[in-house]
């Protein structure tokens, strides 16, 4: 429903008939129409915990756990997964009432700490397996032990979001793989390879 008429155009009322519920059985389980958006943002965010965290234990190699992101199946991801439109919309509503930014905080921290585990797994791999290394041709390379996972996972988390908005406002120019280039970019500027 909110995929289709957005955050206000849908009613509590078209919102319960879509699932199948009474407008009482739709408050029984929500006292408002924020707490049900609260409810699907925290959801989607268990959900791509999930699925980060079953790629990367397939996948604990950088370059590997990109490709794999970049071939996943987006079909199977919840509706804020597959409309990156109503994912923002969403986020910008639970945003705009400054007594709900606190729930919406907590979820940005906890998709900060699955990227910083990301970022800190594979760099672990590198010294274990050759699988990230420095590249020797760029002197000015850091090193991937000394990137600092927290304030990575914050920049990672605000180039997909910015690379969301610009897919939305510019598709034409902005390709779907966007974020995953940028990341890739970043991979090789800062000196770290896939061996």
């Amino acid at each position: 429903m909110f995929e289709e008429q957005g955050i206000g155009g849908a009613s509590i009322e078209a919102i319960a008939a879509a699932a199948g519920f009474t407008r009482g059985a739709f408050y029984s389980n929500f006292n408002s129409k924020d707490e049900l958006i609260i409810a699907m943002l925290e959801d989607h965010l268990e959900q791509s915990i999930r699925r980060n965290l079953d790629l990367l234990a397939r996948h604990n190699n950088l370059a590997d756990f990109i490709d794999a992101l970049r071939t996943m199946d987006r079909s199977q991801q919840d509706p804020l997964g597959r409309s990156p439109l109503l994912h923002m919309e969403m986020i910008l509503f639970v945003a705009r009432a400054e007594k709900r930014r606190p729930e919406l905080a907590k979820r940005l921290r906890a998709g900060r700490k699955l990227i910083a585990h990301i970022v800190e797994t594979a760099s672990k791999t590198s010294g274990k397996n050759g699988s990230l290394t420095p590249t020797s041709l760029n002197p000015t390379s850091l090193n991937p032990t000394s990137l600092n996972p927290t304030w990575t996972a914050a920049i990672v988390l605000a180039l997909e979001d910015g690379f969301r908005l610009h897919r939305l406002i510019d598709p034409e120019t902005t390709p779907a793989d966007s974020f995953l280039r940028a990341i890739g970019d970043l991979q090789r500027a800062i000196g770290i390879s896939s061996a």
